[in-house]
Order: structure tokens, then sequence, then C-alpha cells
């Protein structure tokens, strides 16, 4: 369901804005469809409150938490049952915050991500988007929304766009604290600014070598680094939000004296914040070797573009403990669900069914 979709079969109800408004904020923001004035049967049209019953069900069924893994550093984890059966991750993190994926699976194939190896398998939905934070503020209060889950956003631009307008509106979001993630992509620099809610920008850039770049991300847009930069710049300046770069550390591989010049010459003077995410290691998947660095090492680079004036945050990664890497929780669950299915199989269903 797209939420353009939703505003659809509501006017058909007979709701007007104000009355579509009033029924997404109780669904979003789990407000009384009444107001302080009035009760909502003194005002909602009669075939919309004989409606609602049905559609809020149908909207809670658009996302369920399958499983929730609560990590000790106050995230949490929860794989969230889309109603056809396809999973997501969703990741409630500390201060507020929650990760909500755009895609079930993803295309760009980092390499190091396990989302990436899945491919694209399909779209989610606008109203799906919306209902991953529905599931958070159940759980938890919600003040900053990041799309930086399991997929590319500019690769579901619609859905997304639409997500975060209604969020902004109606869900009782901050603009800047609805954080569109992306690994560059000219669309977003088009569309964005034309958008009647902007989020801020996350954008990942993990390396300043136009060749590395390639080939730890695949099949992200050929932009290079230094024009990328300049992109995202320009989306500052005009929204007055700091771009976000995400610099996902290997060690050997992105935490080099090379690369400490490189951010150093990229972001000086740029209304920028570096957040330096030491890596998420998938532990006993063949192809993932990627060491994240010592945290001495991944501080004393943060300190170092510091003292060349720029703002560098080092980030803990959210739920070590808890398959905190994306995709690696849902792909943990496909495989626990395919060895079970094996077993079952060939007769020895105790030995994989318990592991």
């Amino acid at each position: 369901m797209r939420i353009a979709h939703l505003k659809q079969r509501l006017s058909h109800l007979g709701a007007a804005p104000c009355h579509q408004g009033r029924v997404l904020r109780a669904w979003l923001q789990e407000a009384s469809l009444d107001t302080r004035r009035r009760r909502a049967e003194d005002f909602l049209p009669l075939a919309l409150r004989n409606a609602l019953p049905e559609l809020f069900a149908e909207l809670d069924a658009l996302a369920r938490v399958h499983s929730e893994h609560p990590g000790e550093d106050g995230s949490a984890r929860l794989l969230v049952a889309l109603a056809d059966g396809q999973t997501v991750e969703t990741v409630l993190l500390p201060r507020d915050g929650v990760c909500v994926s755009t895609q079930v699976g993803c295309a760009v194939g980092c390499v190091f991500c396990m989302t990436g190896r899945t491919g694209l398998l399909r779209q989610v939905t606008s109203a799906e988007i919306a209902a991953q934070v529905v599931l958070a503020r159940r759980r938890r209060r919600v003040r900053k929304v990041v799309f930086m889950g399991m997929g590319e956003p500019a690769h579901n631009l619609d859905n997304v766009l639409e997500a975060i307008e209604l969020l902004g509106i109606e869900g009782g979001i901050g603009h800047k604290n609805l954080v569109f993630s992306t690994v560059g992509d000219r669309r977003v620099f088009e569309r964005l600014p034309q958008a009647q809610v902007k989020p801020a920008l996350a954008l990942s850039l993990h390396t300043t070598d136009a060749a590395l770049r390639r080939r730890l991300l695949p099949k992200a847009p050929e932009i290079a680094p230094d024009e990328l930069v300049e992109l995202g710049e320009a989306y500052a300046r005009r929204t007055g939000y700091p771009i976000q770069y995400q610099w996902t550390l290997l060690e050997g591989i992105n935490d080099t004296e090379t690369e400490l010049e490189g951010i150093a010459r990229l972001l000086a003077g740029k209304y920028a914040v570096m957040n330096l995410i030491p890596y998420n290691r998938v532990e006993g998947v063949d192809g993932f070797d990627y060491r994240r660095p010592s945290w001495e090492r991944a501080a004393e680079m943060a300190r170092r573009l510091h003292v060349r004036g720029i703002l560098a945050k080092l980030r803990h990664s959210a739920g070590q403990d808890v398959e905190g890497g994306c995709g690696q929780l849902r792909a943990r669950v496909i495989e626990t669900s395919v060895i079970r299915q094996q077993a079952g199989n060939t007769g020895g269903g105790e030995c994989g069914a318990g592991r």
C-alpha cells in the first residue's frame, strides 16, 4: 500500500483533508481521533467511521514484529515481517531514533554489506516504511527516523519521499530529524530540494579514492568522491542542514594515512559532519573477511580530523551483539530456516532445529 492510495481511500469515504490528517495522526502517533473540543463521532463522516476498524487492522497488518533482539547498548533490532511474508530489519537506536528499511534486499552490492549479497527482491511501499515507525513507537519514543536500513533509498525514491512527507507533516518528526541515507545518486540531488519536506542527507562516502570506491560499491552510480561532496555541499547550503558523511572503517582499507589526508582535503570548509563508523563484522560467512580497526586507531583518526578543522564523530556501531550490521539478522534467520527445512527433509530434525 502506498500513502497516496491510502489518502484516496479516505477521500472516497468522505474524508476531507482535515479528516485525513486526523486519521493519519491517529495511526502514526497513536493519537486519539477526538479533539479537545469534539468527539470523533461528531465530526468524522459516518462512512469513514464505519470503515476505520477494518482500515486500522489493515494498517497493522502491513508490518509485524517477527522477532526482537535487544542490545546491551540500548538498541534493539527488530526483524519485521511484511504482509507478503518478506522480512526487513528495523533498528531501535539509542536516543529516540529508529532506522528503517526501504527495500527488501539491495541492488548496490557494497562488498562489506550482508544485504548487498542478496540482491534486490522488491521495493518497500511508503505505507510499509511508515508502519516500521509505528512499530518502533509502540516500544519507545521516536523523534528521529533514519532511512539507512536495508536498501538504497534512491532506488525507491517515490515511496521514500512519500513516507518522508507523511512523517514530517502528520508524523510529528522534525524535518532535520528525517535522515535520507544514500550512496549518492543524481536523482536525489534533483528531487530532494523540490520536496515539501526536505530531509537531512547522509552520504555514504567510505573512501576518497574513486577506484577504491568502485570496488567497494560496485553498483553505485559513477560519481567521483570530489563531485559527490560538491553536490552534498550545495544541498547543505540550500537546506541549512550539514551533510552527514558516512565512513565505515575497514582495517587496512580506508583507515590509512592517505585516506585521512583525503578527508581533510575534501571536507575543508564544508558544512559537513564526518561519521566514522567501525565496521560491524560478519562472522562465519565466506567472503566477509573485513575487519574493524582498533578503537584506538579510529579515535586517533577522529582526533586528527578535528585538529584539521573537520567535525568528525566516532560512532559506536549499534547492536554489535545482536547481528547489528545491515542484513545480518535477516540472513541468519533465513539460514536457520533453510537448515531446519533441510533437516526435516532428511529426517535429522532435532539436530538442525535446535540451533
